[in-house]
């Protein structure tokens, strides 16, 4: 800055013009060290363009690749070709199985990029999800016509109170799948107490509130007795999902008056 302020930036004390643009400030700047580097220095004696090419063979290079950490954390596409970020799987296109790629949220994306043997390449951008609801896109499965090779194996239960469980219908395995990527707990007892309700409700009642529950979300005590309870005093209705055009605050009309004097 002492530099700049005595040599190149216009003042009264230098008098130099002022630039037109910043062309011609690069310009004076070039000029500059050109100036300087050329001529020795008055405490080594060294010209600073001979110390430099005698100094560049210690000097280390620049890496090929930008420091990593810029990049997002890392993570390994694994066999079925996705990696794992925020508890949700993201799929990758063939040829990354097995290699370490990094990930990164940019706004609403997710940003995966690998290293190649010409350098570093973005992989993917997938919009953001929520767990239990994977990003797997067919594209990436080319080999698997009609995308079947995209779908999840079906569940094995190896207990019997799983085994009834599930027996309930396709919405018991939504909810249980759901119930594992969101880190439910006490899922075994919820299990049961669902299973009890099938016999008190039917399982197309339980299996459709327990369908329901999974995609929204609800996994906790009592959520699969709320939402059967609902679901029973009527129609079901359309799921609805808090936004900011929707809001439970009654609004403000209540206070249109307030600080008014009552005439």
């Amino acid at each position: 800055m002492r530099v700049a302020k005595a040599d190149l930036v216009p003042t009264e004390a230098n008098l130099l013009q002022a630039y037109q643009s910043f062309g011609e400030l690069s310009e004076a700047c070039e000029r500059f060290c050109a100036k300087v580097n050329g001529r020795a220095h008055r405490e080594t004696g060294r010209v600073p363009v001979a110390a430099l090419e005698e100094e560049r063979g210690h000097l280390h290079l620049l890496p090929r690749e930008p420091y990593t950490a810029a990049l997002g954390e890392t993570r390994t596409v694994e066999a079925d070709q996705t990696v794992r970020y925020g508890s949700v799987r993201y799929s990758t296109p063939p040829g990354w199985v097995g290699q370490q790629v990094w990930c990164r949220v940019e706004g609403e994306e997710l940003v995966i990029v690998g290293a190649r043997e010409q350098g570093l390449e973005e992989v993917w951008r997938h919009q953001l999800s929520v767990p239990g609801r994977p990003q797997i896109l067919p594209q990436h499965y080319p080999d698997h016509p009609e995308g079947r090779g995209t779908l999840q194996p079906r569940l094995r239960p190896q207990r019997e109170d799983e085994r009834v469980f599930l027996a309930i219908g396709e919405g018991a395995e939504h909810w249980l799948r759901g119930a594992a990527a969101s880190g439910a707990t006490r899922v075994r007892a919820k299990m049961a107490q669902a299973v009890e309700l099938a016999v008190l409700f039917g399982s197309a009642q339980v299996d459709e509130a327990l369908s329901r529950a999974a995609e929204v979300g609800r996994f906790g005590e009592e959520d699969l007795i709320s939402i059967l309870s609902h679901s029973r005093q009527g129609p079901a209705l359309q799921v609805v999902r808090a936004d900011e055009s929707f809001s439970a605050q009654p609004g403000t009309s209540a206070w249109e008056g307030f600080g008014r004097r009552a005439s």
